[in-house]
């Protein structure tokens, strides 16, 4: 049978744009109401695929061929292959900087080194200058961030807020390096430069970050139990961690060349994968007994320290010390572990591909377009429509990419310079993604770190603060980048 004809095919109503985000929106707080956080283990998944199914219908019903359907699920799964590759590599790399003793002896130097009542502060610190020094917000939480959680278990003080932390560092690094891929493609959405896109961004994002900064240390400072924490307690940890492991300064020499392959800008799936595979090999050199115990042996072949790197790679390490903290943080990892997350990233795409695809998206956006009269009201609805893309499309790229696209007209029409756009596109769009449970940034982080996206979610001061900022910037008039100012530069 051939394909409909262009001419059967009706434009979407607002009726059918609003019966799938109803659907949605029913669906995911059903699943919170039945099962809590447990959602997310497969309810919420199951609810995003009804939810394609919905969309799928109502484009058939406007006369659209299932092979378009097809077609934009397909692109929708091809757009989401990167972050598929670099999801399981930082599932293999838990495992192995778990089996190899780098993430032990980050924390074993991490727990004499930070103080409990400036932890939070410093979480964001470092994995500030860390995303800033690689540009990406995902490898500093898949690598560095797993063992600051690690560590807040251990020394008292919250996962749930250092997990904010680690969200808050990592956003912001992403959002000023040159290195950042979002960062790029803010700046080429809207044809203006990088470093022009940076030095405009840095106007919401350093005074958000300060502000974070500021809450961070008063959580911190107040944490008085914290601070009493039992000296013993902290030495069993440590004398748990320096027996099970030999604790040396080799063992992060994983995390370095993950460092140098970012810096010279290999791609994040290949230095991840590289970085477990290296850290697999030199724990078999310096862990040898914990390789052993590991495959229930006395003593580690060649052959079997290849079966614990390739087993650790796809299941996960686990630990059994008798100590529950040392056990919870080293008992994680593997590819198999973030089969959910993908399950749940594939829906969330798919649904919002068939949402813009099929012209339901620009439905709603165009009335907010209409009634933006303001500068101000143009702002609020650019953020309205990135943060709305967030959840309803699932995936960062589309609420970065389409804003920018459906927007650049109009502010060029009221003389606002391209720069603007990026700016607020980036906060309100890349920033807020982690916030959302089934994004794919929110199922990642909520993966790795081992914190479920809404617990950690009102501590992302940072992921929160800069759209804020953005949009009262829009209508305030404060660092607005007028075209007329551009072209007498």
């Amino acid at each position: 049978m051939s394909d409909v004809d262009q001419n059967d095919v009706r434009t979407p109503s607002l009726v059918d744009a609003l019966i799938p985000l109803c659907t949605l929106a029913l669906m995911i707080g059903g699943a919170l109401a039945l099962f809590g956080l447990d959602a997310l283990d497969g309810p919420i998944q199951t609810a995003l695929v009804i939810c394609c199914m919905v969309a799928a219908l109502i484009a058939l019903k406007n006369g659209h061929p299932w092979s378009a359907v097809q077609k934009a699920g397909q692109g929708a799964l091809a757009s989401v292959t990167s972050a598929i590759f670099i999801l399981l590599a930082v599932g293999a790399l838990i495992g192995t900087w778990n089996l190899s003793g780098t993430i032990p002896t980050l924390v074993y130097y991490g727990i004499q080194a930070l103080s409990p009542a400036w932890y939070y502060v410093a979480t964001a610190l470092i994995c500030g200058i860390i995303a800033m020094s690689i540009g990406s917000s995902w490898t500093t939480a898949g690598t560095i961030g797993v063992g600051l959680v690690g560590i807040a278990a251990m020394i008292g003080v919250s996962p749930a807020i250092t997990a904010g932390a680690v969200i808050s560092g990592g956003y912001l690094g992403d959002k000023l390096s040159p290195l950042s891929e979002t960062t790029i493609l803010s700046a080429q959405m809207v044809k203006v430069d990088v470093y022009t896109h940076i030095r405009n961004q840095a106007w919401t994002s350093v005074p958000a970050f300060l502000i974070a900064a500021i809450l961070f240390t008063a959580l911190g400072l107040g944490r008085v139990d914290a601070e009493v924490q039992s000296e013993m307690q902290k030495v069993v940890e440590l004398n748990a961690l320096n027996g099970i492991y030999r604790i040396t300064i080799w063992n992060l020499l994983p995390l370095a060349l993950l460092v140098l392959l970012s810096v010279r800008k290999y791609p994040a799936s290949i230095s991840l994968l590289l970085s477990a595979i290296f850290a697999g090999v030199l724990g078999a050199f310096l862990q040898p007994q914990v390789y052993a115990d590991f495959l229930g042996s006395e003593h580690l072949t060649p052959v079997g320290a290849i079966a614990a790197i390739w087993q650790t790679m796809a299941n996960g390490f686990s630990m059994d010390s008798g100590i529950a903290d040392v056990d919870r943080l080293l008992s994680r990892g593997g590819m198999a572990g973030m089969l959910h997350t993908l399950w749940l990233i594939m829906g969330a795409v798919t649904f919002g591909a068939l949402l813009d695809e099929f012209g339901l998206i620009a439905r709603l956006i165009d009335p907010l377009i209409y009634r933006a009269k303001s500068t101000g009201g143009l702002f609020l609805a650019v953020f309205a429509s990135a943060f709305g893309l967030n959840v309803v499309a699932g995936d960062q790229y589309i609420a970065l990419v389409l804003p920018t696209r459906i927007y650049r007209a109009e502010f060029a029409k009221r003389g606002l310079a391209p720069q603007n756009l990026s700016r607020l596109a980036a906060d309100c769009g890349t920033v807020t993604s982690p916030l959302v449970p089934w994004n794919s940034c929110g199922a990642f982080m909520g993966a790795v770190l081992g914190v479920p996206t809404l617990l950690y979610l009102p501590f992302c001061f940072f992921n929160i603060l800069s759209p804020l900022l953005s949009v009262l910037y829009g209508f305030t008039g404060f660092k607005l980048v007028r075209l007329e100012d551009t072209d007498n530069s």
